[in-house]
């Protein structure tokens, strides 16, 4: 445990010493947040418009403005969590490219606390960095319109420690098989390009083709977005109902939000969300800790021979 405890702090100290790097990770989410407000509000006004159809009529510009502002709160932080996640891994792939994974695996250190210890401090940093982002967009969204309770909030906190510990969890599966900075740069830029897509992020999973929709069902990703999403925007959908809008254009609104998900025309629960998602981590992390036993057992021996 002691060695645990310090390896973890290590990478921690080493994460928050390099500047550029904590200062990327940390602005990330606030360049996404202004990019997101300015030029996906818009579409995400007239996609709830169009989804109440003449409902709208009852809404007032608050509650869209809470609604659009939820949408891309979730948004946002469905994608920061996991491109975070990759920024902060760095450390792993830098350790074996300027050698000290070498010098540590020459240590008595087991293979898995070296791996758990990267594991964590990872998912310590992010959750600093995402939390920080999260606190940015409650502020955005007081501004603009909160209707969320405590509890959706405590939620929302709870679904970006699951997201953190996805990110990580898949960034350590990933990286693992990175060797220099160039290789991490290049999949950390594909992973932002790409993942806000593929998780319904950027464009509601509802927007596409029906194949391609059932493709993405597969995706563990795909339920991280509409967790999110859920308790981000319940307390605006809530106050939909109260103002008498009929549940029919309710649930259109959440199918076309991507807040109703459904797995081959089977609606899938918000539990059964959360519950894909842990057992996604717990099998992303069984494979993270079988590769560093086991494929980095060889790499110690050769280290041992050329001693």
């Amino acid at each position: 445990m002691k060695e645990l405890k310090a390896l973890i702090k290590r990478n921690s100290k080493l994460f928050f010493k390099d500047k550029g790097l904590f200062f990327t990770s940390l602005i990330t989410p606030m360049i996404l947040l202004v990019l997101y407000a300015t030029f996906l509000a818009n579409i995400y006004r007239d996609s709830f418009l169009q989804g109440l159809g003449p409902a709208s009529s009852l809404v007032s510009d608050k509650l869209i403005d809470g609604l659009v502002g939820g949408q891309l709160f979730a948004s946002l932080l469905a994608v920061s969590c996991i491109t975070v996640s990759f920024c902060s891994n760095m450390l792993m792939v830098q350790d074996k490219a300027n050698g000290t994974l070498s010098d540590l695996l020459i240590t008595p250190v087991k293979r898995s606390t070296l791996a758990i210890s990267y594991y964590v401090s990872t998912t310590i940093s992010t959750l600093l960095i995402c939390y920080s982002a999260c606190l940015v967009s409650f502020i955005y969204l007081a501004i603009v319109g909160w209707f969320m309770s405590v509890l959706d909030v405590i939620l929302v906190l709870i679904d970006v420690f699951i997201l953190v510990s996805f990110g990580t969890a898949l960034s350590s599966v990933i990286n693992f098989f990175l060797s220099s900075q160039g290789q991490i740069s290049a999949v950390g830029s594909i992973v932002s390009s790409v993942y806000g897509f593929i998780c319904g992020a950027y464009m509601p999973i509802s927007s596409f083709g029906k194949g391609l929709q059932t493709a993405l069902s597969f995706l563990p990703g795909t339920y991280g977005t509409g967790l999110i999403k859920n308790h981000a925007l319940n307390g605006a959908i809530n106050e939909l109902s109260d103002l008498g809008v009929p549940n029919d254009a309710i649930k259109g609104l959440k199918d076309a939000i991507d807040c109703n998900l459904y797995f081959f025309d089977n609606g899938v629960k918000p539990w059964v969300m959360l519950l894909i998602m842990i057992v996604s981590i717990a099998i992303l992390l069984v494979v993270y800790v079988l590769l560093n036993k086991y494929c980095l057992k060889g790499a110690k021996k050769q280290n041992k021979v050329a001693k």
